[in-house]
């Protein structure tokens, strides 16, 4: 595979020139403008745009792609020194010394995300038209996903953080409302109808609320840049960094900050927690944008941001740990699940575990998280879809444990979901193996203990991987059948293999999956088109030789798949979920992190509000009505001394005589 980038230059962003748009990159724009637009008119149309709603939507995610397409083609032909293109569009706001403008970034690393959105959107979105066909609400789906592509394409085109946080929020929306798109059960609807859509509510909530704890990172780094740089353009920040101009105390600030943030968004530990109930969604929103998309804002910021984790090596650090975490946690939860999807959440968090890490590295990593992150893109949305194709087989279950030998009835979905499943194991020549085993690879080089706890965990955490995948593989198409039937809640199914609208997508996904991750490891492709951003890349050797390390993870492949082959296809599995050891229970309940979470964060939150409340109500509140009561009964004594008799009222004045002449003799003495 070649010798690994030991240490990268500079990054170009922070020293390379920039120069203004031309050409399609002109055009840049309506990569936004398109989808944002088409978004706007199904909104605005309503029902009246139910039957040529989802046409427009498709039309929408297909006019990105060829443009964007396009714009790769201009940039991949030009000098590695003019691929750092801005195009200027408005002047925004100015407080003070600080002046917003806003604009486009076209460069490498940018369009290598938009090729991943628009192309694997437009098969998303055509997928969608027969996935959603039966679905009385069709058309607001696609006015959904179009506003997810526009503000995708906001977050990874901007060319300022706060631009970047504008496209960060709009995804955050976005996947909210996809996430609980699946609430609007009516009042008349069966109990179980109302339940789910409560959940999927809840579900919804979740996210938004967790993602939100993630953005006060983001808001928090970009204030530290105003205070610093007094600028929040990628053009000023990121050479301000890469000079030394700011202190590392700041740079260190500010790289925890975004991590923060990159937590939230990319479901890394400790804040990812909420993408497994994020499978409440329609399927074709956890290939769009649970697996392919969103979810790797964080990596993007975390690559983007180069500069600054350069001059700040204890953030840096954090990030690769946080990366380590996650990499294992959301593997040992992958092993224990049972709902198909839930199983590639879990693999989503894991995978971008990796890619974390890989971005915590340094620079000799950066180009390989991108990397991995674009052939995990192609397969893993290909395994989601494939996923909601067995749920159109299967009257929409999920539970693997009644699966079983679909492959006799669903060929093509059974071929594509297996050459996602090998892609993502790392078999060569599978994308995965290119991208991951390099990431893996890279985890091996250092000095001191380093490289060897990070090394072992990515080799551990592939092992792992594959018993969990193959597992969802062998228990869905493998084995004896284990389907419901009459006698069941569900009722019986009728497995069968999916229009051509679902099919088509994943068949094109799978020539992604086999084939791109070769193509662009051949002669070092990637990496050199990401130079520009990234740096170029020098050379140095891990720890270990390079073929210990691929035969060592190919073995550790290999063992996984072939215990979850004796355990959930040579054997018989279980219909119903079987009692197991303490570490098996964890991971079912995704090793308590929701009662973590309420233990750190909810219920203390929630005694600071019952504390707050009980102040207001008898503290301030208790003043103020005290006073007014002490008054109240002041008045009604005093109201008792107005009888109207004089002789009343010259008693008081002797009374008061007496008392004024007690306290003048009490002076004297």
């Amino acid at each position: 595979m070649g010798a690994l980038p030991l240490a990268l230059a500079p990054a170009a962003s922070a020293g390379h020139a920039t120069h203004a748009a031309t050409g399609a990159a002109a055009l840049a724009w309506l990569l936004i403008a398109v989808p944002a637009a088409s978004a706007a008119i199904l909104l605005i149309a309503g029902r009246r745009s139910n039957s040529w709603g989802h046409w427009l939507g498709l039309a929408a995610a297909v006019f990105t792609a060829v443009l964007g397409l396009t714009i790769i083609a201009q940039v991949a032909g030009m000098a590695e020194g003019q691929r750092i293109m801005s195009a200027k569009l408005w002047h925004w706001f100015s407080a003070g010394s600080l002046r917003i403008d806003v604009g486009l970034r076209i460069d490498p690393l940018s369009l290598t995300f938009v090729g991943l959105v628009t192309f694997v959107g437009s098969l998303i979105h055509l997928y969608s038209v027969a996935y959603m066909s039966h679905d009385r609400d069709r058309r607001r789906f696609f006015a959904y996903l179009n506003l997810f592509i526009a503000a995708m394409l906001t977050l990874v085109l901007g060319d300022s953080y706060i631009a970047l946080f504008v496209g960060w929020e709009g995804v955050g929306l976005a996947s909210y409302l996809l996430i609980g798109f699946w609430n609007t059960a009516d009042a008349d609807d069966p109990r179980a109808a109302r339940d789910k859509s409560m959940e999927n509510a809840t579900a919804a909530k979740k996210a938004f609320i967790m993602n939100r704890v993630g953005d006060m990172g983001l808001l928090a780094a970009m204030m530290a840049m105003v205070s610093q740089v007094h600028s929040v353009a990628f053009d000023a920040v990121l050479p301000a960094a890469a000079s030394g101009s700011v202190t590392t105390g700041w740079l260190t600030a500010m790289g925890f900050f975004l991590l923060v943030a990159a937590c939230g968004k990319s479901a890394q530990f400790p804040l990812q927690a909420w993408l497994g109930d994020a499978m409440a969604g329609p399927t074709p929103v956890s290939a769009l944008i649970h697996a392919a998309t969103m979810v790797t804002a964080g990596v993007y910021l975390m690559v983007r941001s180069g500069a600054i984790y350069g001059g700040a090596p204890s953030a840096q650090l954090a990030v690769a740990i946080v990366g380590a975490i996650t990499l294992l946690l959301g593997a040992i939860i992958g092993c224990a699940k049972d709902d198909m999807k839930k199983v590639l959440a879990a693999s989503t968090m894991s995978q971008i575990g990796y890619m974390m890490l890989g971005a915590g590295l340094g620079p000799i990593g950066y180009a390989f998280a991108i990397f991995h992150l674009l052939t995990h893109g192609f397969f893993k949305a290909q395994l989601f879809l494939g996923a909601g194709s067995v749920m159109h087989a299967m009257s929409d279950q999920v539970d693997m444990r009644r699966f079983g030998a679909l492959r006799a009835a669903m060929t093509i979905t059974w071929a594509t979901m297996g050459i996602g499943w090998l892609a993502i194991l790392g078999i060569p020549p599978f994308s995965g193996f290119w991208s991951k085993d390099k990431i893996i690879e890279a985890a091996f080089i250092g000095e001191g203990a380093k490289p060897w706890i990070l090394g072992s965990i990515a080799l551990v955490g592939a092992g792992i991987t594959a018993f969990y995948m193959s597992r969802l593989f062998f228990m869905i198409f493998h084995g004896k059948a284990r389907w419901t039937t009459e006698k069941d809640i569900e009722g019986p199914v009728h497995p069968h293999e999916s229009g051509w609208m679902m099919t088509l997508p994943l068949l094109i996904l799978s020539v992604f999956s086999l084939g791109l991750g070769g193509a662009l490891a051949a002669g070092d492709t990637f990496v050199t088109w990401l130079e520009p951003v990234t740096g170029h890349a020098e050379h140095g050797e891990p720890v270990l030789p390079e073929t210990i390390i691929m035969g060592a993870t190919l073995a550790l492949v290999i063992l996984g798949a072939l215990a979850a082959w004796l355990m959930y296809a040579a054997r018989p599995v279980a219909t119903v979920v079987q009692p197991s050891n303490a570490l098996v229970e964890a991971a079912r309940k995704d090793m308590h992190q929701d009662a973590i979470n309420e233990a750190i964060a909810m219920r203390p939150g929630q005694g600071l509000v019952l504390a707050a409340t009980a102040s207001d109500r008898y503290v301030v509140d208790g003043a103020v009505e005290g006073l007014a009561s002490g008054t109240a009964v002041l008045g009604r004594l005093v109201g008792r001394t107005e009888s109207g008799y004089v002789r009343s009222y010259a008693g008081y004045m002797a009374a008061g005589t007496v008392l004024a002449l007690i306290a003048v003799l009490a002076t004297r003495f």
